[in-house]
């Protein structure tokens, strides 16, 4: 941002979603609220989308995309959250990367003066991960970040994201992904094993997961490929 070009009035959200999904991305979402929009959301119905379903999700994200020009998803598929897992070693520089990557992509339509996040580690990660654009924001993390509604409605973006891929990807190897990391995971992702080969994991889940490990001995392979 230049003096040129003074912040507009409103701030920047930014949330992820599939972050503790076996199967599927992990999407980051930034968007731009307006300053005086709060009202508006609150009558869409933006929440946090952890406390929202599924249909309900898809449903305001839509509405969201239409009705609010500055808006940016970032998804990681498995294969590159797993290449990336293998060079970082580490979950919060991961999202840092993610949160950063979102928040520029609003700054080249719009100059926003501030971005609140999720309180996911040291902010140091996401301010070493913005670019140019980025570096005199004002970045706010904090503690129950979806309570703002700027991250409530990021937060909605990248779960209806999340769900999209998702369903694309039990579409394209023609198995039923569930959502989270429960027993009925590790019992889709063993039959997937099974009848595919263990190297499909690495183009479906994320591999570093402890769930990895108990799928494969399930499943009777020794080691993932």
């Amino acid at each position: 941002m230049t003096d040129l070009f003074p912040p507009e009035p409103g701030r920047i959200g930014t949330d992820e979603s599939g972050k503790g999904d076996f199967f599927g991305p992990l999407v980051v979402a930034a968007f731009f609220l307006p300053e005086g929009q709060e009202d508006v959301l609150r009558e869409l119905g933006v929440k946090d989308s952890k406390r929202t379903s599924d249909a309900r999700c898809r449903e305001i994200s839509e509405t969201l995309r239409r009705a609010y020009p500055y808006h940016s998803v970032v998804a990681v598929g498995p294969e590159k959250y797993n290449e990336l897992w293998a060079k970082l070693r580490n979950l919060n520089r991961l999202l840092a990367w993610g949160h950063a990557r979102a928040i520029e992509n609003i700054l080249e339509r719009v100059p926003a003066g501030k971005a609140v996040t999720d309180q996911f580690g040291d902010e140091k990660f996401v301010r070493q991960a913005l670019l140019k654009k980025g570096r005199n924001i004002e970045l706010v993390q904090m503690p129950r970040a979806e309570e703002d509604l700027a991250v409530a409605a990021a937060s909605i973006l990248a779960r209806a994201e999340f769900l999209s891929r998702l369903r694309g990807l039990s579409r394209e190897f023609g198995v039923e992904l569930p959502k989270g990391a429960s027993e009925q995971v590790e019992a889709a992702a063993v039959r997937l094993v099974k009848a595919q080969g263990p190297e499909v994991l690495d183009r479906v889940a994320k591999t570093h997961f402890k769930t990895t490990v108990r799928v494969l001995a399930a499943a009777g392979v020794a080691r993932l490929v």
